[in-house]
């Protein structure tokens, strides 16, 4: 079966096309580099599970000394600062 020739496709078409084709490798590119992170995340929580937990207690210590050097501020549960909100246990 023949594809039937279209010599109409515009420059611009084709250029457009390649854009979004380019972006869409970007964008599988860096879903690839984030599942490879959750992968690592994880293989290092299954091979030493007193890390999560060592996680926890030095984001807590970290909590007490900011408090104690900033002043006792009163938090609301799910309140975080602005600084440590950025920060998860994948970045770490």
């Amino acid at each position: 079966m023949a594809f039937p020739e279209n010599n109409n496709i515009n420059y611009d078409e084709t250029v457009e096309l390649n854009k979004d084709l380019q972006r869409i490798v970007e964008d599988v590119e860096n879903l690839s580099v984030q599942l490879t992170w959750m992968v690592y995340d994880l293989v290092a929580l299954r091979t030493n599970p007193l890390l999560g937990a060592s996680m926890r207690k030095l984001e807590e210590a970290y909590q007490r000394c900011r408090a104690a050097v900033y002043g006792k501020r009163e938090q609301e549960p799910g309140e975080e600062c602005p600084e440590t909100a950025d920060t998860t246990l994948t970045q770490m």
